[in-house]
């Protein structure tokens, strides 16, 4: 495109282009601007990751606040031989990889179908993304009393008209129940960015594959989902760093049991610290699960940056 400018320009005219100056490029006015804003953002996220640090590393139980001081690691060691911590990873990396599996593959199916023209599809695509506007608090009080009830539950009423015992599913399958719950709110976000870059991929190739003989099946594996791995490494970045927060849908629907069956990480967190009121041990807590977050994004990031990098490559 420069070539055809500076080609259409007259002879004897000048062709430079002028550079970009290197003050415009750090103006100190900007930097002055923006600094205020910065620094509430680093004041908000230091200050509690601080006070945590700080906690972690004392006896601080809210039932006795008179008997505190430095106990250095014991707070990690008693939360590491708690014999409820590593149930509740392994809890949380079951809870983590099932949402996964079922959002990116339930998205990238529904997408496929949604990038299909039929009457109606405005609506339905609509009522496809609507649960994930839903708030987690509502939408697990949703599931609890009107579908997986044991007596006026939606599935209570279908087993019984076909003569069937009802299953008291957050009794019988807590984990399973919980993970359907979180999984029905994320699958219209994977949908969402998987319909978006789907609705990118030139149908010139599918026109192309169509013509050398390639059956549905072939188009799908060979042109439609190399051409959705960049939006299927950004929903499961960004679905696993949220998803290792999931607290409101245990705290509505089974709080953390029966006994520790839906145990995760956070919840774990929240009943030291607002349920013993064990700061000191809570916070030991925070801490690893700040820095697990950290090796998963650190890794997620990577990966995306190396998918990225094969995209821009080609």
């Amino acid at each position: 495109m420069t070539q055809h400018v500076l080609d259409a320009l007259p002879a004897g005219s000048p062709a430079t282009v002028a550079p970009i100056s290197p003050r415009r490029a750090s103006n100190p006015l900007a930097k002055l601007l923006l600094t205020p804003s910065v620094a509430v953002l680093f004041l908000w996220m230091i200050v509690p990751l601080a006070m945590t640090l700080y906690f972690s590393f004392i006896r601080y139980n809210l039932l006795n606040p008179d008997q505190t001081g430095f106990v250095g690691l014991d707070n990690y060691r008693y939360l590491l031989e708690d014999p409820t911590f590593w149930p509740s990873i392994g809890h949380t990396l079951v809870l983590i990889g099932s949402v996964l599996a079922i959002s990116v593959i339930g998205g990238t199916l529904v997408a496929v179908l949604f990038d299909q023209p039929f009457a109606g599809r405005g609506i339905a695509r609509l009522l496809v993304i609507a649960p994930f506007f839903v708030m987690p608090t509502v939408s697990a009080l949703i599931w609890k009393n009107m579908v997986l009830h044991p007596v006026y539950g939606l599935w209570a009423g279908i087993f019984r008209h076909l003569g069937l015992q009802p299953i008291d599913w957050l009794a019988d399958y807590p984990m399973w129940s919980v993970i359907v719950m979180v999984a029905w709110q994320w699958l219209p976000f994977a949908f969402l960015i998987l319909l978006t870059s789907l609705q990118s991929l030139d149908t010139e190739q599918k026109e192309a594959a169509q013509l050398d003989g390639a059956g549905p099946v072939r188009i799908f594996v060979y042109i439609t989902l190399p051409h959705l791995s960049r939006a299927i490494a950004v929903v499961i970045m960004i679905e696993t760093i949220f998803l290792l927060s999931i607290f409101a849908e245990i705290f509505t629907s089974t709080a953390g049991g029966p006994g520790t069956e839906t145990t995760t990480l956070t919840w774990l967190i929240y009943s030291i610290g607002l349920q013993q009121f064990d700061i000191g041990i809570a916070s030991a807590g925070g801490v690893i699960a700040v820095i697990l977050a950290n090796v998963v994004s650190f890794f997620l990031v990577r990966m995306l940056a190396k998918n990225l990098k094969g995209e821009y490559d080609k």
